[in-house]
């Protein structure tokens, strides 16, 4: 049996734009020409495959049991090819590697750090992305994060840093000796935290450390912990922080850490797409945050 010719691919491409929006006008504006031009590539790929593709009428256009079939393999060979051009881009280092994180992890414990990272690595042309989204680390936003979930994201290259516990810090200029100090003092209070589970608050605290009779429901509440954690710092009240996030403050005496105790949280990741873990700039950001975190550790074992 005599092996026929495979389609041209921008005839394929037309045919696959057709089906998808089921029309060739709208065809003809996602590929940039006129719908002449992609009718007349719709009807070389059925002289090719002498089948009908599409049944035409005034008011839609559907495909055939063949056009069915091509369609299949049609988005097949999309998808492919879009891999293929994502993973021969990430075979090229860049000219600079983008860092996503959240703007509280950016400003609490990246920021601090900064020259000790340009000194370490000085040809880094590093960017930095803030965002409480996740951003895809397959496409051209970001290159790889460092993100705050309860547990690894199975479809990215994960590296495990900090298991964060939440701590009840407050300013040296406040006096808090026993829980029931708490009754002096205002209860800062961060909305709209989903990670972790349970939610490290007020309520939380008072089951596991008291007092009974603490009104958790007072106080002022803030929608981002760095502004939290200034107010703080300020000695306008209490709050229950990552203990990650201050690190600094405690180190610099801004912060204490004013009744012992301690909530669970979430843990902190480096993560990547796989198709760009070999990237030397990425193995080599990702070494310097694990020693930088192992820092942390031994510092907050000696404490």
């Amino acid at each position: 049996m005599r092996k026929r010719r495979l389609p041209p691919l921008t005839a394929v491409r037309a045919f696959d734009s057709v089906a998808r929006h089921a029309s060739f006008k709208l065809a003809a504006n996602e590929i940039g020409v006129t719908p002449t031009a992609i009718s007349h590539q719709i009807r070389q790929l059925e002289e090719h495959l002498a089948q009908r593709l599409f049944t035409r009428s005034a008011r839609a256009v559907t495909l055939t049991p063949a056009g069915e079939i091509l369609f299949r393999a049609s988005g097949t060979i999309s998808a492919t090819l879009r891999e293929a051009v994502a993973l021969i881009d990430t075979q090229t280092l860049p000219d600079a590697l983008t860092l996503s994180t959240t703007s509280n992890f950016l400003t609490n414990w990246l920021v601090p750090r900064l020259s000790a990272l340009y000194t370490a690595l000085p040809a880094l042309d590093l960017r930095l992305h803030s965002s409480t989204q996740l951003v895809d680390l397959g496409g051209a936003i970001a290159d790889c994060a460092i993100r705050y979930s309860m547990q690894a994201d199975e479809t990215l290259d994960s590296t495990l840093l900090w298991r964060d516990r939440f701590v009840l810090v407050a300013s040296p200029s406040l006096t808090l000796r026993t829980p029931q100090d708490l009754h002096n003092v205002t209860l800062f209070h961060i909305e709209n935290r989903h990670v972790p589970t349970p939610e490290p608050d007020w309520q939380h605290w008072q089951r596991a450390y008291g007092p009974q009779s603490l009104k958790v429901e007072t106080g002022i509440r803030f929608d981002d912990e760095t502004h939290a954690i200034q107010a703080a710092i300020a000695g306008q009240g209490v709050l229950l922080a990552s203990e990650l996030l201050v690190q600094y403050p405690l180190s610099q005496g801004l912060l204490h850490i004013a009744l012992p105790g301690a909530l669970p949280g979430g843990n902190y990741y480096f993560v990547t797409h796989p198709q760009k873990t070999a990237r030397e700039d990425i193995e080599q950001l990702r070494t310097w945050i694990m020693t930088a975190f192992e820092d942390v550790t031994l510092s907050h074992k000696t404490h």
